[in-house]
């Protein structure tokens, strides 16, 4: 990028950006042509040009997400300097921007959560709530930088929200996020305690059973649970108190090598076979079977409570008519016993059709 159009993205100068167009049409598409530059955008975002940005969004879109040689996207860059009120209206017009991952993997929502800034955190949650599911190139979730960078509000804020999402799968999300382990294998309660964190240790051991069970007995890649790691006596008697234990104590769990290398078992195989046919049966047929199914039980259904005649009249009498009743009885019951035979034969002609199908596109690729 040539020093005129530096200075006119610095001072945000929108007459000296299109200047620079008017004597290369081209300058833009050569800038973003290198993987890693610093572009308009990113020299915009870092002094706070709120306009020269936006302008610089609709000529050239995909400077929103190039990064520059020290890994920065031009969100990221704003919000490293503080330009937050710039960041603010990028989101608003922009809200895909906080996927954008820089350096480390890190997107908007890791570095606010790092820097402890809460009102950008709740923003950027308000705007676009799936990215608390991005996770760092360490496999690190938003909650994850905030303990590990000490910035317990910004975590109070995060556990916040997930217990108050309510979208279709927010119990599922809670449940993931609160169990998340790093690439080290390090739980939320690893990092709490590890970090002497007592009160995010009371907020986890206060989430339900289900999450306190599953923390308090979960090894890291060293094989230490949260227990292991805790040198504070208060800490240790309240992860008592949740029955947590050392590693040590627990039983070893069978690793998949050992899975694989043991004998099948009776239900194992059974389980198999029935999956591997199930898997192997095309959607038609699995349509079809339903179908069938569902009709086999309206006619079996509607052939008793609706008989031909009806097994008693309105105008019959009470010991008469005996043959009329028991002829109807019994032509219901043929009339059923011969449904089986009806659907067997549907079924049987919509299976030799669908093989035939099968068999003619076979013959066809060969």
């Amino acid at each position: 990028m040539d020093q005129t159009l530096r200075d006119a993205s610095e001072q945000g100068n929108l007459d000296g950006l299109y200047s620079s167009i008017a004597r290369d049409p081209k300058v833009l598409d050569k800038i973003d042509e290198i993987p890693f530059v610093d572009t308009p955008l990113h020299v915009a975002a870092a002094a706070g040009q709120t306009q020269f940005a936006m302008e610089m969004m609709m000529l050239k879109p995909s400077f929103a997400r190039k990064l520059d040689p020290n890994g920065f996207t031009p969100l990221l860059l704003a919000m490293h300097t503080n330009q937050i009120q710039l960041v603010l209206k990028l989101l608003k017009n922009h809200k895909d921007l906080v996927c954008a991952q820089g350096r480390g993997g890190m997107n908007p929502l890791h570095y606010a959560a790092q820097t402890g800034n809460l009102d950008l955190l709740a923003e950027i949650l308000r705007v676009y709530p799936k990215s608390i599911e991005d996770v760092t190139s360490q496999s690190e979730t938003a909650l994850h930088v905030a303990l590990k960078n000490d910035m317990l509000d910004a975590f109070r804020l995060l556990l916040g929200w997930l217990r108050r999402a309510w979208f279709r799968s927010a119990r599922l999300l809670e449940y993931r996020m609160l169990h998340w382990k790093d690439l080290d294998c390090n739980t939320l309660l690893h990092i709490a305690a590890s970090k002497n964190q007592l009160q995010v240790v009371r907020w986890l051991l206060a989430q339900g059973w289900r999450t306190r069970r599953y923390l308090v007995k979960a090894k890291n890649s060293e094989g230490f649970t949260a227990l292991d790691m805790v040198d504070n006596q208060e800490m240790r008697n309240m992860l008592c108190r949740a029955r947590a234990k050392h590693a040590s104590s627990l039983p070893k769990v069978a690793s998949w090598a050992d899975y694989f290398i043991s004998p099948v078992t009776i239900n194992e195989k059974l389980f198999v076979c029935f999956f591997r046919g199930k898997m192997q049966m095309s959607n038609d047929m699995r349509n079809m079977l339903l179908v069938v199914s569902v009709l086999l039980v309206t006619i079996a259904y509607q052939a008793v409570l609706s008989p031909p005649g009806g097994f008693w009249q309105d105008n019959s009498i009470p010991g008469t008519n005996n043959q009329f009743n028991i002829t109807a009885a019994t032509s219901v019951t043929n009339e059923v016993n011969q449904v089986p035979h009806r659907v067997g034969t549907v079924l049987e002609n919509r299976i030799n059709f669908l093989t035939e199908q099968r068999d003619s596109s076979e013959k066809q690729v060969s």
